[in-house]
């Protein structure tokens, strides 16, 4: 069955908003009763090894020895890089015994993760339930419901931090029901990166890479790939962006002074933040589509931009950024067309 989110009434600041689980049967989700062994060839075979794209026109004013190398993550099958840390979440929850038997995957998300469990989770008979900010992109929304995920839509004021207490209040009231995953805290999220992004990148530069940028969210990204550069790449700078205040349009990033620090996150590996604003993201949005052929999201255009302003900085080096995902969930924005 295809599961209509849970839109919630508004409440007094900092109380939870939903209804509490134990007046919610558990779902009788559309899917198998139980996980199964994924077969040879599945889904989470494909996840990883995404390819690495050359910037030309926008660096057309830069140094000739200065490479800029996008990793176009949205390769992977459900469509972002947070298929890497959903599926070594799913893994070793599976191994661990706390999944399977019709035990329901629990985690709050902005849309991403969210869709990467949706997506890898079906494939492997696992149900999902999301708690989600109210305001995420209808084209968010409608993925996860067509992948048959339970939602409960959260306070779009209180952002992602609001929507993760929102799933750890229904995982302590059903602990037998659901396994919470919290991609905040799970070590198997920066470990995905650390196995996996991190040694893509140093084989695809052949340890050339000189400089490393992604986006600061749950934080996987830079504190798995970075710690693994650092240590195999020891002269790498790794840079981490992040938006330039708490209110922005920069879906998937953290303003981290202003938000619950992920507990994953190692403030060591990051030899530099920079911050983006939001109109110049989408400006670079816009000018990616326009210009090199590559529809991205917005937190991939933030981290253009930012990688940019890095190359300009150089007179050689192999800058390699994140893209986390296309623009395809994005294209109910108004920016795209702009000027």
């Amino acid at each position: 069955m295809d599961f209509a989110a849970r839109s919630l009434p508004a409440r007094p600041k900092g109380t939870a908003m939903h209804s509490h689980p134990s007046d919610v049967s558990p779902p009788s989700h559309d899917r198998a009763p139980s996980a199964l062994p994924e077969p040879a060839g599945g889904l989470l075979a494909l996840v990883g090894n995404t390819p690495l794209i050359q910037l030309s026109r926008i660096t057309a004013h830069l140094n000739p020895a200065v490479r800029v190398l996008a990793k176009a993550e949205w390769f992977n099958p459900g469509g972002s890089v947070k298929d890497r840390p959903a599926s070594a979440i799913l893994q070793q929850a599976l191994e661990s015994g706390m999944l399977g038997g019709g035990r329901v995957l629990l985690d709050s998300t902005s849309g991403n993760m969210g869709i990467a469990y949706a997506t890898l989770g079906s494939s492997l008979g696992i149900p999902v339930c999301l708690a989600i900010p109210a305001n995420a992109s209808p084209e968010r929304l409608a993925i996860l419901r067509a992948h048959g995920v339970e939602l409960y839509l959260t306070d779009p004021t209180e952002g992602t931090d609001g929507a993760r207490l929102v799933a750890a209040e229904f995982a302590a009231r059903a602990p037998a029901h659901y396994y919470f995953a919290d991609q905040y805290s799970n070590p198997a999220n920066w470990q995905a990166h650390f196995r996996t992004t991190g040694p893509e990148i140093v084989r695809q530069t052949q340890a050339q890479v000189t400089h490393f940028i992604a986006g600061l969210g749950t934080t996987g990204t830079m504190t798995g790939a970075g710690r693994f550069l650092r240590q195999s790449v020891p002269s790498v700078r790794l840079i981490a962006i992040q938006p330039d205040g708490p209110l922005h349009g920069l879906d998937g990033l953290k303003h981290l002074p202003s938000a619950r620090l992920p507990e994953i996150f190692d403030p060591s590996i990051p030899d530099e933040t920079i911050t983006v604003d939001t109109e110049s993201a989408y400006a670079m949005a816009r000018r990616l589509a326009r210009t090199e052929g590559l529809l991205v999201g917005v937190s991939a255009a933030a981290a253009a931009d930012a990688a940019l302003r890095v190359a300009e900085r150089l007179e050689s080096g192999t800058v390699v950024v994140i893209f986390p995902d296309s623009g395809l969930k994005y294209l109910g924005s108004s920016f795209w067309s702009a000027a």
